[in-house]
């Protein structure tokens, strides 16, 4: 073989995974490229945030209203915003959205759900929103609250695919127990349940889990080149914060455990450069925690003592617990992502520091809404490890996950 062909064939070779990386393509490009018949003509409606970016860069509201027979008549925002620049549980209300001049209406605070008037003119309902895989992302109870009210209105709901970031393989957690269903825990799903919103959604619509079993006319662009076996970085999307403080995918993946300190008097980093990585309060000892936490062998995580001050950071941390103090607490280094279990992780967590300061670290009222389930901080206050705690929802989980194959769309 001649010296310039193997050369050549080394710059394949090198440059092949970046050719795979690049094979994704995500519902809303695959809309317009694909199945703009399914908006053509119509007075669309779009449920949407800053992250339902296209290949070439553009929001797809912009792309849409951009349209020659297509008429953009209302932005519906989750969480955070249309644009994403609100911080996390800012109320948020109604206006206009600058680049397009739809009205924009708020998703989130007094209203979760569209109403008539709100869906007035609307001929398709879209829903394109980067999700990141966890229950209690309220994105999650946007997207079928979303799908409930087009289905009361017999309005086509089109969703645009995007990955599950922490891949789709990644089951844990109990189930949502009825009678504790609330904007952060809309679906009777595990707390990580490996799907995409459009599987999710479908799950849900032929589940009958819409309001009086219900059923939307629903639509789901599928993905392409994307493995369920992909985390984001992957993908080769570029990571956009789906949220003020999901600021990487490092924080996607404890994010399923560690969000669960939320509902603990300890701060779960807000307010930091790492948010759910660094957690800690003023009255933990970090090294004598992350020497308990070790001890556990968790598998593919490793945990650092630390000391962090958290601060109110505008459009990002508004009043962290523990603002302006000293903290000492433990960071989740994450050592192996493709072995972690971040459930059973954040549930030694819970268990540990409740051990080490039975006086100090108290129950807040949200996690029993967190958990899906008053058994976790019963089990705890019981003094069970997290590994007999995680062994008990096993049985839930097989029979979702059994359900769950069904809706599986790769």
């Amino acid at each position: 073989m001649s010296i310039r062909r193997s050369l050549l064939l080394l710059s394949i070779l090198m440059l092949l995974p970046l050719l795979l990386l690049s094979q994704v393509r995500v519902g809303a490009d695959l809309l317009l490229a694909k199945e703009q018949s399914l908006i053509t003509g119509k007075r669309v409606g779009l449920i949407t945030n800053h992250t339902a970016l296209l290949a070439d860069g553009r929001h797809l509201a912009d792309a849409i209203a951009a349209l020659p027979d297509v008429k953009l008549v209302a932005l519906f925002g989750p969480e955070h915003g249309v644009r994403g620049d609100a911080a996390d549980g800012a109320t948020i209300g109604n206006g206009v959205d600058p680049k397009t001049g739809a009205p924009v209406y708020s998703l989130y605070g007094r209203i979760n759900k569209p109403t008539d008037e709100m869906l007035k003119g609307v001929d398709v309902l879209l829903y394109d929103i980067q999700d990141v895989g966890v229950r209690f992302y309220t994105f999650e109870s946007t997207l079928i609250l979303g799908m409930e009210a087009a289905a009361e209105h017999h309005i086509p709901y089109i969703v645009l695919d995007r990955p599950n970031p922490i891949t789709g393989m990644r089951v844990e957690g109990p189930l949502r127990v009825d009678s504790l269903r609330s904007f952060v825990g809309w679906l009777p799903v595990p707390i990580a349940h490996g799907m995409t919103v459009g599987e999710l959604a479908t799950m849900a619509n032929e589940e009958g889990w819409l309001a009086h079993g219900i059923k939307a006319d629903l639509h789901v662009v599928r993905m392409e080149g994307w493995k369920r076996s992909m985390w984001y970085d992957e993908t080769g999307l570029r990571w956009v914060k789906p949220s003020p403080n999901m600021a990487t995918l490092r924080t996607a993946i404890v994010y399923p455990g560690t969000c669960l300190v939320e509902g603990i008097s300890v701060a779960e980093g807000r307010g930091t450069d790492r948010p759910f990585e660094w957690l800690g309060a003023p009255f933990i000892d970090g090294d004598r925690w992350a020497q308990a936490l070790n001890g556990l062998a968790l598998p593919g995580v490793h945990f650092e003592p630390i000391t962090f001050v958290p601060k109110e950071i505008p459009g990002v941390a508004s009043n962290p617990k523990f603002r302006d103090r000293h903290c000492s607490g433990v960071f989740v280094d994450v050592t192996d992502r493709n072995r972690y279990e971040a459930v059973r992780t954040g549930i030694a967590i819970l268990s540990t520091i409740r051990s080490l300061y039975p006086d100090s670290v108290q129950w807040r009222g949200s996690i029993d809404r967190l958990a899906g389930t008053p058994d976790v901080r019963r089990a705890i206050d019981q003094g069970v490890d997290a590994d007999s705690l995680c062994a008990r929802w096993k049985p839930e989980i097989n029979r979702f996950r059994n359900i769950r194959e069904k809706y599986l769309l790769y």
